[in-house]
């Protein structure tokens, strides 16, 4: 056609060299951002601060002890603080893990936080120290407030233990027995964590000046513990048929027995009912996280077995008022989680293991560290500079060289203090009030068992 001019094929004019230029950078700032999600030491977002990845891991779904609830507080805790801003501006990521009460799975969870990078382990229970302990240590990632139930919480420069451990349980309730008992049988796991509990309870019935107790191994996984209940009457003097050979008269007046195998006491408890002469004298005590509120319900509350039992823990009895921050975060955000029971001891130290963090993480911004990494909570930690206010669950916390107890094979206890509770009417009540300070037991030699 003739006296038109052709319409171009670009509708747009080209784009100066200078323009192009600055288009292919900030084309290849936008590949940057989208591959990475945000340059480095940044959030993603102005203003905001990098998020902290703990991991808290415990055994779950096993033929022995089981802890769900202790990675499910930490959920519970994380969607708490992240509804309030996080801790101190930084979003909390929490991990989970099931150690499968094996050393295989120990070292899996300890190998995936240190995959992840995390900041710390917080508030976790696995009785195979020796196979998670190395892993953090090498990569200098801290393990806070675990549940005590492996003897490396209490001896590793990077374990922070924010109660006593199995050993104050034991020396306590060797202790609190010591006042009622005159003969004691001790059923406990035929492990390796096992063959520690006899000298420790010892120590506190001798502290007390009694004899020491009647060893009974069971098994740790057992579905069956009538041979151990027998056995354990026998030594206190009421022989489930009335003939065997046990010594101290009048059904087994002054005797009691301790049972120390974690989930399977319920079933222990289930044998020695059975077992038992219905003239019995016989006394029952157990340590918390053995035996709860929990089993008491189970087992008929004030007409159950548990009635009248004695018990050791490491805090206040579950209704006191110094756990309601603690109930009021488990009603607002675990959403009915029926895997979460304030009354568990697993619980309650993970409660406690986290707060722990919170006020290093709360130290550090105020320090103006923005970007926490493991050796800034290990430093901090081990600095001491502020120590850590659990609002009276525990003794204000600190791990200084100069705050830790002289415990035997226990270098690094710092928080010698128990309670005393009883079974009373079907509920867990104060036997004595307050705590009770068993250092000084802790702190003496200790034979063979």
């Amino acid at each position: 056609m003739t006296g038109r001019r052709r319409p171009s094929p670009r509708p747009f004019p080209r784009a100066s060299a200078a323009g192009t230029a600055v288009t292919a950078c900030t084309a290849a700032l936008a590949s940057l951002l989208s591959a990475c999600g945000s340059l480095p030491g940044t959030s993603g977002r102005p203003g905001e601060k990098e998020p902290l990845t703990v991991m808290t891991w415990a055994p779950v779904d096993t033929k022995a002890t089981n802890m769900p609830g202790m990675p499910a507080m930490a959920q519970a805790y994380a969607r708490w603080v992240n509804s309030r801003g996080g801790l101190d501006g930084h979003q909390l990521k929490v991990l989970t893990c099931n150690d499968r009460n094996d050393s295989v799975g120990a070292a899996r969870c300890a190998q995936r936080a240190v995959d992840a990078k995390v900041i710390a382990v917080v508030g976790s229970y696995s009785q195979f120290g020796r196979s998670f302990i190395s892993p953090l240590e090498i990569h200098g990632i801290p393990y806070i407030g675990g549940y005590g139930a492996s003897d490396e919480e209490f001896a590793s420069p990077l374990s922070y233990p924010v109660n006593g451990g199995q050993a104050s349980l034991l020396a306590g309730n060797g202790r609190q027995l010591a006042s009622v008992c005159e003969r004691v049988s001790l059923v406990r796991p035929d492990t390796l964590q096992g063959d520690r509990m006899p000298a420790l309870l010892n120590t506190g019935l001798t502290d007390g000046s009694r004899r020491p107790a009647h060893d009974v191994r069971a098994p740790e996984d057992g579905t069956d513990y009538d041979d151990a209940a027998r056995r354990a009457l026998e030594a206190v003097g009421a022989p489930p048929d009335g003939t065997g050979t046990g010594t101290g008269g009048a059904k087994g007046a002054g005797g009691c027995v301790t049972a120390t195998l974690g989930e399977r006491t319920d079933t222990f408890f289930d044998s020695f009912r059975r077992l038992q002469p219905a003239d019995s004298k016989v006394r029952i005590a157990s340590v918390l996280g053995s035996a709860g509120q929990a089993l008491v319900d189970r087992t008929g509350g004030r007409s159950g077995p548990l009635e009248g039992a004695y018990l050791t823990g490491w805090y206040p009895v579950a209704s006191d008022p110094r756990w309601n921050p603690m109930r009021k975060v488990i009603n607002d955000h675990a959403f009915g989680d029926n895997r979460i029971d304030p009354a568990d001891p697993g619980v309650q130290t993970t409660w406690i293991a986290y707060t722990v963090l919170r006020s290093v993480v709360e130290e550090l911004g105020e320090q103006g560290t923005d970007e926490i990494t493991a050796q800034a909570v290990q430093q901090t930690l081990d600095r001491g500079d502020r120590a850590v206010d659990t609002g009276g669950l525990t003794p204000k916390l600190r791990w200084r060289s100069g705050d830790m107890l002289a415990v035997p094979d226990y270098p690094r206890t710092v928080n010698g203090l128990v309670t005393y509770q009883a079974v009373r009417d079907g509920q867990l009540v104060a036997a004595k009030q307050g705590f009770v300070d068993v250092t000084g037991t802790l702190e003496r030699p200790r034979g063979d068992g």
